[in-house]
């Protein structure tokens, strides 16, 4: 898949659970982008993410913060900044990345997940099945 069409594609499946709190007025959302892949290798993933954002509304800074975190390989930290991306209740994250799911579903079964980069989620027990994955993950 090109890289701009996969990026469309998790854009779109990112605006979803926003559109289920509409209701909750103007404030701030928070998008949490979480993986175990280094800063330096996540620049042009994460400016490529931002952009998609923006054509769809979705201003860093201005209606939305998004927070990336990357580990460069430190799975402890991996560990501690999911938790800390659930305790400043992020509306959803994305998790590039086997580890980077596995860290955010230990913190959370509430938030809603989006997650890329990972092989055989059913088999790794992470979703239910492609089509119907059930829980917060997607």
């Amino acid at each position: 898949m090109r890289r701009r069409a996969f990026f469309s594609l998790l854009g779109g499946a990112i605006t979803i659970p926003f559109a289920t709190h509409a209701q909750q007025g103007d404030r701030k959302r928070l998008v949490g982008l979480i993986t175990a892949f280094s800063e330096t290798d996540m620049r042009p993933v994460s400016a490529a993410f931002r952009e998609r954002m923006r054509e769809l509304g979705w201003i860093d800074g201005q209606n939305v913060t998004i927070e990336v975190r990357t580990t460069g390989g430190d799975y402890a930290k991996l560990n501690s900044d999911a938790g800390a991306l659930v305790a400043e209740q992020a509306d959803v994250i994305v998790a590039m990345g086997t580890p980077g799911l596995a860290a955010t579903k230990q913190h959370t079964s509430t938030i809603p997940v989006v997650f890329t980069l990972v092989a055989d989620p059913v088999g790794q027990r992470f979703i239910e099945s492609l089509s119907r994955p059930g829980g917060n993950l997607t």
